[in-house]
């Protein structure tokens, strides 16, 4: 069954509907909503369940953009001269 958040394309890829910035502050409102309690513990378990959830849609987007960063610098470094005074 696939998370909450997410759209599965194959078994094991899934793809977030929710941008990183929606996310990350949805996230922040869940961990402000666990602190401020007052809340139910079948109340406080959704949240953190839900807290879970986004933290993963978050890891994968930046896991995603650590890659594509990796490989921009690799292809920079396969056209680059190799001179000791490139920073990258």
């Amino acid at each position: 069954m696939a998370a909450k958040g997410a759209n599965t394309k194959d078994e094991g890829t899934a793809e977030p509907e929710l941008s990183y910035e929606e996310s990350r502050e949805e996230l922040n409102n869940v961990v402000r909503q666990l602190e401020s309690g007052g809340l139910s513990l079948k109340e406080s378990l959704a949240l953190w369940e839900r807290g879970e959830e986004l933290a993963r849609v978050c890891e994968q987007w930046l896991e995603g953009a650590r890659a594509k960063l990796a490989a921009a610098m690799d292809e920079r470094r396969g056209d680059a001269p190799e001179d000791g005074d490139t920073p990258f």
